[in-house]
């Protein structure tokens, strides 16, 4: 009977979730890490398959997002050792396809939690944007308030300028 690998905590697989070119990608050192293989394996099938990985499911970093990448990490050299060349990218159907040539049991466990945690946070952004729905409409009712307070702070202005005050009559005994 095969050992189960343990599964990885969530938090270690969201930590390396990057949002590039408005997508939630995972790099490939990454899913090496996590798959218990070199990145040069991973990278090695990669190429061997490359008919399996259209753009949308994989892209490998321009310099300049590379760069910036890399200065997200500038106090943390360990994490730059061994970078020379920009990493790949993949999307979530990109991780898929990488089940479908990756056949160690590590990698199937991970891509299962990797699945369902791109599951939950679609499911959390659709929950969270009826929410966010609600407080757009609460702003659109206090600018509205607020509107309506400077109509009425306007008409008082307006009605303390219209009417000059009265001139009045002394009060007391004329001489």
């Amino acid at each position: 009977m095969p050992m189960q690998t343990p599964m990885r905590p969530n938090e270690m697989v969201l930590d390396k979730i990057y949002f590039i070119r408005g997508q939630k990608v995972l790099l490939d050192r990454d899913l090496a890490q996590l798959y218990g293989i070199e990145t040069k394996r991973l990278k090695e099938a990669v190429k061997r398959n490359r008919s399996r990985f259209p753009e949308d499911f994989m892209f490998i970093l321009t310099d300049n997002e590379f760069q910036e990448w890399r200065s997200q990490f500038a106090s943390s050299k360990s994490l730059k050792m061994g970078l020379r060349h920009a990493p790949m990218a993949f999307t979530e159907h990109g991780i898929l396809m990488l089940s479908s040539i990756i056949h160690s049991d590590q990698a199937v466990s991970v891509n299962i939690q990797i699945m369902r945690l791109f599951t939950q946070m679609r499911q959390w952004i659709l929950e969270h944007s009826d929410l966010q729905h609600k407080i757009q409409q609460l702003e659109q009712k206090v600018d509205n308030h607020d509107k309506n307070i400077e109509l009425v702070f306007s008409y008082l202005d307006e009605l303390s300028e219209a009417q000059p005050e009265p001139t009045r009559k002394p009060i007391g005994y004329k001489n």
